[in-house]
């Protein structure tokens, strides 16, 4: 089973800074990482600047077009306003027969505001409790959802179709 999971850190550099406790808990075999992306909001800025950083070993599984679509529901949307309301709606449903649905959405679009930061990361055979203390200690909160073995075949083909489209 993947899991996607979400650290808040109170500070804008919060989530690039933990990139390295990331690499380590890799190593250790305590999480192995399908794919992964960071965002960090400055004070005074309208939206907060995204990276994809892929697995941190290669490519990642599902690639900027994931990344993408996630990151405007979460912090483009309330920006957009209604004239898009329907649109949205429709891609929050899908998102949702995938595991990612609008209380994840809600919950990470409060807690990440500018001034502060979020690493997302998408993974596989996480031994949580051993990667949860290590990243208390620099400051991040956790906030998660568990993706099925179904939710994770059909995320992943989602973004295999539009990733081919996009080479055509």
């Amino acid at each position: 089973m993947s899991t996607l999971t979400v650290w808040r850190f109170p500070t804008v550099e919060g989530a690039e800074n933990a990139l390295d406790l990331l690499r380590q808990l890799q190593k250790q075999q305590l999480i192995s990482i399908a794919d992964a992306a960071y965002v960090s909001w400055p004070e005074g800025r309208k939206k907060p600047k995204t990276k994809d950083l892929g697995s941190l070993t290669g490519v990642g599984a599902l690639g900027g077009g994931f990344w993408g679509l996630l990151f405007g529901l979460i912090f483009l949307v309330p920006l957009l306003g209604m004239a898009v309301g329907a649109a949205i709606g429709a891609l929050t449903g899908s998102l949702s027969h995938v595991g990612i649905d609008e209380e994840f959405i809600g919950t990470v679009r409060s807690q990440v505001t500018p001034g502060t930061s979020a690493l997302f990361v998408m993974s596989e055979d996480t031994v949580l409790d051993r990667v949860v203390e290590p990243f208390k200690e620099t400051g991040a909160t956790l906030l998660s959802t568990n993706l099925s073995d179904v939710e994770e075949a059909r995320l992943r083909e989602a973004f295999d179709e539009s990733s081919q489209r996009e080479m055509r």
